[in-house]
């Protein structure tokens, strides 16, 4: 079975979907990086619906996500952007991990997810 890579890269691609599924990278703040927890948090779950559309699927169809946080007790204020854009009743597996250090400073929550096509 053919992989289809979208955003494909030297180091690595933004998602494959293989079969039914689509399989993303981890995603952090573009515009919102450097701000707080939520603010990053709705910057990148608006990247992942734009990523889950071009790959022919939507938040409904997540199937897993795992979240990591630079600081545990910013917990509950991703989980205020979280639970606005996930649809109730069509909740993925999820989550949520403490990781000291994200790819840059600045940046202190990263998701990513998991879901049928």
């Amino acid at each position: 079975m053919a992989l289809k890579r979208i955003g494909a890269g030297n180091r690595m691609t933004s998602a494959i979907i293989h079969g039914d599924k689509v399989y993303m990278s981890g995603f952090v703040a573009n515009e919102a990086a450097g701000g707080s927890v939520a603010a990053q948090t709705a910057d990148i779950l608006a990247q992942i619906d734009a990523m889950l559309a071009q790959a022919g699927s939507d938040k409904t169809k997540v199937i897993r996500a795992t979240i990591w946080l630079t600081d545990m007790d910013t917990w509950a204020e991703m989980n205020t952007v979280w639970d606005d854009w996930v649809v109730a009743g069509e909740t993925p597996c999820r989550a949520a991990v403490h990781s000291p250090k994200l790819a840059a400073p600045g940046l202190d929550v990263e998701i990513q997810v998991e879901a049928a096509i």
